[in-house]
């Protein structure tokens, strides 16, 4: 599903973001990507969105050197991937219903197809109830289950996920953590990046430590390391 090969990226300010990363992550695993601050995090998360581009290395995802994609091949990749973040990024003019059918919309989907997806995904992340509230109207885990419905809507093979919990309550990350695990049970890979310690020791998943931009442990099913 994804794979780096010797990728690295190196700012315009001379810092490097990452550094002769090789990777590899196989369709369906569930794969978190933790580190402090400056590890590297942000940036493997952006270079997988291609919103930068490496500054050497070759990136594959699903079979596909996105390294080599032209700028209006990029929007079609992007389709390809659910992606949540920590702040949410819901439209607040619209409904959840709304939110998450805007992503249906946005690659041409038929109306009926709408109609039949959205209350099926809602349904999913337990919102059924809550289709016409607006995002003011929403708790924050309700905003971020939106959010999940909304990167979901359209069956992408891979799903990333950036600091997903950050601006979540304990009870609330759990719920979100849950639904991760069970949308990957699906056949979804997942990727979450994030500093929740607690989560990603009792998951036992896949972890990948990065330090200073590069691979400093690779555990299948592990906890967060200690060391960084």
């Amino acid at each position: 599903m994804i794979l780096l090969n010797r990728v690295s990226k190196v700012y315009d300010n001379g810092v490097k973001g990452i550094s002769d990363l090789t990777l590899d992550i196989p369709d369906g695993e569930f794969a978190f990507i933790v580190g402090s601050s400056g590890s590297g995090k942000s940036t493997f998360m952006h270079l997988l969105l291609k919103e930068i581009e490496p500054t050497s290395g070759d990136i594959f995802i699903n079979s596909r050197n996105i390294t080599k994609l032209k700028r209006k091949e990029v929007p079609y990749l992007r389709r390809q991937m659910g992606v949540v973040f920590q702040d949410f990024r819901l439209l607040q003019n619209k409904t959840v219903y709304e939110n998450v059918a805007f992503a249906m919309r946005i690659v041409g989907a038929p109306h009926r197809e709408i109609r039949r997806s959205v209350p099926s995904i809602l349904s999913l992340v337990g919102l059924q109830k809550k289709a016409k509230a607006l995002p003011t109207q929403l708790s924050g885990g309700e905003q971020q289950r939106t959010a999940l419905a909304r990167a979901m809507v359209n069956k992408p093979p891979l799903l990333l996920a950036d600091e997903p919990t950050g601006n979540l309550d304990p009870d609330t990350a759990w719920e979100i953590m849950s639904l991760l695990e069970e949308i990957n049970q699906r056949g979804t890979t997942v990727v979450v990046a994030t500093h929740a310690k607690e989560i990603v020791d009792m998951m036992k998943k896949r972890v990948i430590t990065l330090r200073n931009g590069e691979i400093m442990r690779d555990i299948k099913k592990g906890g967060y390391s200690d060391e960084i």
